[in-house]
């Protein structure tokens, strides 16, 4: 069979090597990929917003199934532009993937349906929004409604602080639309936590889980990124947890969504905190995190065109999803002044060392294949992920990894999976 992906980040770099391994699959193509997706599938030179064409593109070239991963297109409709089009495609449709589209519309629902989650209040107006903040506990949280490539979020230590976000996001617009509505919510502090998982409408299926770093810079200090390295499975993601929420927020959130005429396919990203009175929500996402896609497809050991197509025809509940009984940790290697500004077309170096290495993976995210071979081409440039018998042998082979790639201002956090050590990994 012949598969699409929609993308061009390391997460449909990890999409397209995990579909690679699947016995059903011919060829598979990406729109608009990247050098690295270009070893394991044909590029096509069409964007992800592009809808008629990618349509036309998968009729002309009789494409079986397409698997949308990222949140734009999803938001946007792209899986009901292909399935009015007769076209098989992996990913919510649009009512659905306003479960990350809004988070004032995802914080409405937990708390329609008693999901745990932090106090919040939604604003359309700066100046009530200001208001609030009057009397508010410090610090406390600012989220743009909508998409904003994973920035759209301030924490704020003091009313001055909250005061300026608030000027930011919905008079400066500095996530553009996305701003035109805020979530304020409390402050929480624990253990963050990722989990994905496959849904069909009605039965959820949880991966393994991982954990992010957000944050540009050692320490989790400096501004919010897409996700500067990952580390899969948590160890702070325990069995009570597990139990917890397969009781009181995965299974109720696909409930809930059904609840509301919105059926929901595809992949929901629960980003999760574990506080001192539980497990509560964070924030949802309507597909594969990144750079989380990175630590936790190379671990699954099913056929993903198998999981994807039980998604879509609502037979989830026949696959018996299964992981590796290993680890592994990803490294984002970025552009140095990421993710403010940054130079691109740096020739990178050292790409042909993974060859051939089983238990290594340099996922492309932000690269360009150029005459003079592949180049820097965005913030966040390579992900390397390793694995391991255990989380501190991949933390250890995946910083070794990183020495094999250079390029002019490579910059990565050296700290990624700090917290295995703490926990006693």
């Amino acid at each position: 069979m012949k598969v699409l992906i929609v993308g061009s980040g390391g997460r449909e770099h990890a999409i397209a090597a995990s579909v690679a391994k699947s016995k059903k699959v011919s060829k598979i193509f990406c729109a608009p990929g990247n050098a690295g997706i270009a070893q394991l599938a044909e590029c096509v030179p069409i964007q992800a917003m592009e809808f008629e064409k990618l349509v036309t593109f998968a009729k002309e070239n009789a494409i079986d199934l397409t698997i949308v991963g990222m949140d734009d297109p999803l938001v946007g409709g792209l899986v009901d532009t292909f399935e009015a089009a007769g076209l098989r495609a992996f990913g919510p449709k649009k009512n659905a993937a306003i479960l990350e589209g809004s988070k004032a519309f995802s914080k409405d629902l937990m708390k329609k349906y008693n999901i745990p989650t932090a106090a919040y209040e939604n604003f359309d107006d700066p100046e009530e929004a200001l208001k609030y903040l009057e009397t508010a506990k410090m610090p406390i949280v600012l989220k743009a409604d909508g998409l904003a490539l994973g920035k759209g979020v301030l924490i704020c230590n003091t009313k001055e602080e909250a005061q300026a976000g608030v000027r930011t996001i919905m008079e400066d617009k500095k996530f553009g639309t996305a701003g035109n509505r805020m979530v304020i919510e409390e402050f929480m502090t624990g253990r963050e936590v990722s989990v994905l998982s496959f849904v069909d409408g009605k039965t959820i299926k949880i991966m393994s889980s991982a954990q992010d770093h957000k944050r540009a810079k050692d320490g989790d200090q400096g501004l919010n990124t897409g996700g500067m390295g990952n580390f899969s499975p948590s160890p702070f993601y325990t069995k009570k947890v597990d139990d917890f929420c397969r009781k009181y927020v995965y299974q109720a959130t696909v409930d809930a969504m059904a609840a509301e005429g919105r059926p929901f396919k595809g992949v929901i990203f629960f980003g999760l905190m574990l506080t001192e009175e539980g497990p509560k929500v964070l924030e949802y996402n309507a597909r594969f995190g990144d750079p989380e896609a990175q630590v936790v497809l190379p671990r699954m050991k099913n056929d993903m065109v198998d999981v994807c197509e039980a998604c879509i025809d609502g037979t989830l509940d026949q696959i018996d999803l299964q992981f590796e009984d290993n680890a592994a940790v990803c490294v984002v290697l970025a552009s140095d002044g990421y993710p403010v500004s940054y130079e691109k077309g740096f020739p990178i170096g050292g790409l042909e060392k993974f060859d051939g290495k089983e238990d290594y993976f340099c996922f492309h995210a932000g690269t360009k294949k150029t005459d003079a071979g592949i180049v820097t081409n965005g913030g966040r440039v390579l992900g390397i992920t390793a694995l391991g018998k255990d989380l501190k042998e991949a933390r250890a082979k995946a910083y070794e990894a990183t020495e094999w790639v250079s390029f002019a201002n490579k910059y990565m956090r050296h700290d990624i999976g700090k917290a295995i050590d703490e926990a006693g990994k």
